[in-house]
C-alpha cells in the first residue's frame, strides 16, 4: 500500500508524544534526586561518592533514567504532486491473495474517478433518443401503411365499379340484341299472322261474318286495355299504334308485339304492352264467331 501524507504526519505525531515522555521522566528523576540532597548553608559544595555507596533506590533511579535521544530535525514535507492522468493498465492476475483487501479504494482516492453513472449519462440519453427517433419512425411507417392500404381500397373499389359498369353494359347489350332477335322473330311471326288473318277475314266474309260484332269487339278490346293503361306524357292523345295480340279461347294472352304503323316512343310501346298483359283475360264470352287467336288492333290513345 502507498505511504500517504496522513500516515507520515501520524507517526511523527507519535515519535514527538514518546520523546516528551522520555524527557519528562528524565526531568522528574532528576528533580526528586536533587530534593533529596540537603542544602549546604553558605555555600555549594560536591563530593564525588563512589557508585557502590549509594542507596538501592538511588541506584534504580539512574539506571531507570535513560541517555537523551537525539533530537531530530524534521524537515517540512513537500507539497505532493498533482495526480497524474490515469491510464489504463491491463492487471496482471495475481498468484496468491492471502488476506482479501476489504479497504474502498474510491473512498481512499483523493480525486476519485467519475462513478460509472455520470459517465454512461450521455450514452443513456443517446440510446433514450434513439429509442425516440425508432418510435416515431415506427409512428410514420405506421401511417404510410394505412394510407397505402386506404388508396389500396379506393382503387380496387374503382375497378369493381368498372367491372360492374363492364358487365352492365355488356348485360344491356345481350338484352338489346335478345330484344332485335325477338324483334325479328316477332316481325315474322306478325306477317305470318297477318296472313293468316287476312285468309280468316276472306273466310269469314264469304261466310258472312257480322261485321257490328267484329265492330264491338274491337271497342271492347279497346276498353278492357285502356282501363289497365296509364298514358305517358309523350304519347298524345288520339296516337295509334298497331297491337298484335296472340291469344287462347278464353282470352288469355300469350304474347304482344308493336306493329307499324305506331306514333307511340319507347316509353309509350312498353307502357301499352304491359296493359295487354294486365288486361288478360281479354273479352271473350258473346265474341266467339269473330274470336281469333292472332288477334291486329288499332289501339288509339285516350284518357280513362
Amino acid at each position: 500500500m502507498r505511504e500517504t501524507p496522513a500516515d507520515t504526519a501520524q507517526a511523527f505525531l507519535l515519535a514527538m508524544l514518546l520523546h516528551l515522555a522520555l524527557f519528562a521522566v528524565l526531568f522528574i528523576g532528576l528533580w526528586w534526586t536533587r530534593s533529596a540532597t540537603p542544602a549546604a548553608a553558605g555555600a555549594i559544595s560536591a563530593e564525588l561518592m563512589d557508585a557502590s555507596q549509594l542507596s538501592s533506590a538511588m541506584r534504580r533511579t539512574l539506571r531507570q533514567v535513560p541517555a537523551p535521544l537525539p533530537v531530530e530535525e524534521v524537515e517540512p514535507e513537500p507539497l505532493p504532486e498533482p495526480l497524474p492522468e490515469p491510464v489504463e493498465q491491463q492487471q496482471k492476475p495475481q498468484d496468491f491473495i492471502p488476506v482479501p483487501d476489504d479497504t474502498n479504494q474510491e473512498a481512499v482516492t483523493e480525486q476519485p474517478t467519475p462513478t460509472p453513472a455520470k459517465e454512461e449519462k450521455p450514452q443513456e440519453a443517446k440510446q433514450r433518443q434513439e429509442q425516440v427517433d425508432l418510435t416515431e419512425q415506427e409512428r410514420q411507417e405506421a401511417v404510410q401503411r394505412n394510407q397505402r392500404m386506404v388508396e389500396q381500397d379506393i382503387q380496387r373499389q374503382k375497378q369493381l365499379e368498372d367491372i360492374r359498369k363492364r358487365r352492365a353494359a355488356a348485360a344491356h347489350e345481350a338484352a338489346l340484341a335478345e330484344q332485335r332477335l325477338a324483334q325479328l322473330a316477332n316481325a315474322r311471326s306478325r306477317n305470318a299472322a297477318e296472313d293468316a288473318a287476312q285468309s280468316d277475314a276472306q273466310v269469314s266474309g264469304a261466310n258472312g261474318v257480322d261485321e257490328g260484332l267484329k265492330a264491338r269487339y274491337a271497342a271492347a278490346l279497346q276498353a278492357a286495355i285502356l282501363a289497365k293503361w296509364t298514358r305517358p306524357d309523350t304519347v298524345p292523345l288520339g296516337a295509334t299504334c298497331k297491337l298484335v295480340i296472340r291469344q287462347l279461347p278464353g282470352g288469355q294472352v300469350m304474347g304482344v308485339e308493336i306493329a307499324s304503323p305506331c306514333s307511340y316512343d319507347e316509353q309509350g310501346r312498353r307502357s301499352i304492352e304491359a296493359a295487354v298483359l294486365k288486361a288478360q283475360p281479354l273479352p271473350y264470352a258473346g265474341f266467339e264467331p269473330v274470336f281469333s287467336r292472332t288477334l291486329n288492333l288499332n289501339f288509339r290513345a285516350e284518357d280513362r
